[in-house]
């Protein structure tokens, strides 16, 4: 678990430096936005580590998995915002090799990371590390994204490839929030129903609290 999670906050922070480096050079929101998803990234991956230093960590689940949520939708917020003002302002990125360096390696090592991120997760029956390992799949999705928005804007002239993919990003993490967010509700004092493998399966399996 720990190897994990220091290899993703090593690679992250890197990732970040670069991607919004690379973006501010290039104008490119797509880019800036995939250089803060790895802040967001980072903090989340803090959280996760910070809850399992405890000699307790269940009783940190629920805040530790509304921190990743709420880091979802301020990414969001933010991309949204930074890619709605490229369309209406017809700003075209420049070309960016260095980010689409940056975006290809990310689309190979994340994946590796977040499988073997929610594999733990699933073996510790914790919602807060599988909201992060969904986190790094985010940014794989992301990868993928910016990486197409980069090579359609450089190549093809399709100004509005970048903003776009940016939105495509902006979903997503909307999409993951309200899940993370959901499911650490679903086994609230006030859902819990049932006991045993009834409450477990309203949680998918996994609850944020013993259930009762």
């Amino acid at each position: 678990m720990r190897w994990i999670v220091g290899v993703a906050i090593a690679y992250n922070v890197v990732e970040a430096a670069v991607a919004i480096w690379a973006g501010s050079v290039a104008s490119s929101a797509a880019l800036i936005g995939f250089g803060l998803d790895s802040v967001v990234e980072v903090g989340s991956a803090v959280a996760v580590a910070w809850q399992f230093s405890r000699s307790d960590p269940e009783r940190w689940e629920a805040a530790t998995v509304r921190i990743v949520a709420i880091a979802f939708f301020a990414l969001a917020a933010y991309v949204s915002v930074d890619a709605v003002a490229a369309l209406v302002t017809l700003e075209a990125a420049d070309p960016s090799p260095v980010g689409v360096v940056i975006a290809a390696l990310s689309v190979v090592v994340m994946p590796a990371l977040a499988i073997a991120e929610l594999r733990t997760g699933e073996e510790l029956g914790s919602r807060s590390v599988q909201a992060d390992a969904k986190q790094l799949l985010i940014c794989t999705y992301l990868s993928a994204a910016v990486l197409l928005g980069l090579l359609a804007s450089w190549l093809l002239g399709w100004w509005w490839a970048d903003p776009v993919a940016a939105l495509l990003v902006a979903a997503l993490a909307v999409r993951e929030g309200l899940e993370a967010w959901g499911g650490e509700l679903c086994c609230g004092p006030a859902d819990r129903g049932g006991d045993g493998e009834d409450c477990a399966d309203a949680c998918d399996g996994v609850c944020v609290a013993p259930c009762p």
